[in-house]
Formats: structure tokens, C-alpha cells, sequence
């Protein structure tokens, strides 16, 4: 299963493709991805399990379940559920949730309870962690 330092090694890998236009989409998905062709990648960012791609009016939410993968600049001979082609390469999940965050990525996250995130500030996340009750 992906864990956050994995993720994290993520977003270091696909930092080749900030500031890059989608031109092409394609998956197995049925959330709608087509509306993902054209737009331009903001910033690649993860919280937890999750891993973001930020666009300027939504983030594209992927969560590699138990046994999700990802290649960059190849394919698996599967369909992925979501293939990102740009014009300097692509980048393809498979077995993975995909969900559309609307609007600004700070109302979705609170970054200083993320240990892997910069922002990390031990106090709020154990704020956070005490909303949850004790078995």
C-alpha cells in the first residue's frame, strides 16, 4: 500500500510536468475527466494517502487504494484510470480512486496536521488527532 513518503517521492518525480498543459486525457474513470484536458498544472502537492494535482479552479484528488501504481513517461499494458499526456511526457495511475476537489485546496486541507508537509506544526495535529475518540 502507498504510503505518504512514497507519495512524496511522487510529487518529486512529476515536478516536470508544473506549469505544463494537459493536451491530452483518457481513463477508465467516469468522473468526468475530460474536463481536465487543456488545463494547466498548478502544483503537484500530497496530504497523507492523498495525492493532488492542483489546477487553477480544482485539484484532481488520487488515492492509490491497497494496491495502486502510477508510471511516468511509460505505460502498463492495463488501461489506467487516468492517463495525463503533456507535451513533455505523460503520466499514468492505475487502481486508484479519483475524485475533483472544487475551489481552493486550503478550505479541503488542514496542511499543518500532514507530518510529511512542510507546514507540519506538532500541536495542531494533536489538536486534530484528539477529535477522535479512544477504543
Amino acid at each position: 500500500m502507498p504510503e505518504g513518503p512514497s507519495l512524496v517521492i511522487l510529487k518529486e518525480e512529476v515536478q516536470q510536468f508544473t506549469g505544463h498543459k494537459v493536451i491530452s486525457v483518457c481513463g477508465n474513470s467516469k468522473i468526468g475527466i475530460e474536463r481536465i484536458q487543456g488545463q494547466t498544472v498548478v502544483s503537484f502537492k500530497t496530504w497523507g494517502k492523498n495525492f493532488l494535482i492542483c489546477f487553477e479552479e480544482f485539484t484532481i484528488k488520487i488515492h492509490l487504494l491497497m494496491f495502486g501504481t502510477y508510471r511516468i513517461n511509460e505505460r502498463k499494458e492495463t488501461e489506467p484510470r487516468l492517463s495525463l499526456i503533456f507535451d513533455n511526457g505523460e503520466l499514468n495511475f492505475y487502481t486508484c480512486s479519483i475524485k475533483f476537489l472544487e475551489g481552493n485546496l486550503n478550505q479541503h486541507y488542514d496542511w499543518t496536521t500532514d507530518v510529511m508537509n512542510e507546514d507540519w506544526d506538532p500541536k495542531a495535529a494533536k489538536k486534530n488527532w484528539n477529535r477522535f475518540p479512544k477504543k
